[in-house]
């Protein structure tokens, strides 16, 4: 399975993003909270972001595997996911708005598509029967 591998470097993504937070929270002494601490709330955000985009992604990702689409669209598609939080999770560490920006765009894009490419092959597959 495809989605696995992206999964797992998604997963790899996150705890990196983790460790980032936890790194500025041990230099700045905050146990909880942000405690207003701008670093720490970019942490905490690109921790976050990611975290919210990143399943649905890979659910998407999943479903489309499963219908049997070709591969090179699976890794095409884990790639850009991969890619778009990249770009993003650099653009908030970096207070740089162009790459989130762009980051997200991608990230959205290729939501939209895989919601898209889900519809079509369940609509071809299950709506419009070859028999």
């Amino acid at each position: 399975m495809i989605t696995a591998l992206y999964a797992s470097l998604c997963a790899l993504l996150i705890v990196k993003l983790s460790l980032g937070v936890i790194a500025v929270r041990r230099q700045r002494k905050i146990r909880l909270g942000d405690g207003g601490d701008e670093e720490l709330q970019a942490a905490i955000r690109a921790q976050g972001n990611a975290t919210e985009y990143i399943p649905i992604t890979l659910i998407l990702m999943f479903l489309l595997e499963n219908i049997v689409v070709y591969n090179w669209i699976i890794h095409l598609a884990g790639i850009t996911l991969l890619t778009g939080r990249i770009i993003h999770a650099i653009g908030i560490k970096n207070n740089d708005l162009k790459k989130r920006v762009l980051g997200m765009k991608i990230t959205l894009y290729l939501i939209i598509a895989l919601s898209i490419l889900n519809i079509v092959y369940f609509a071809l597959a299950y709506l419009m029967p070859l028999n």
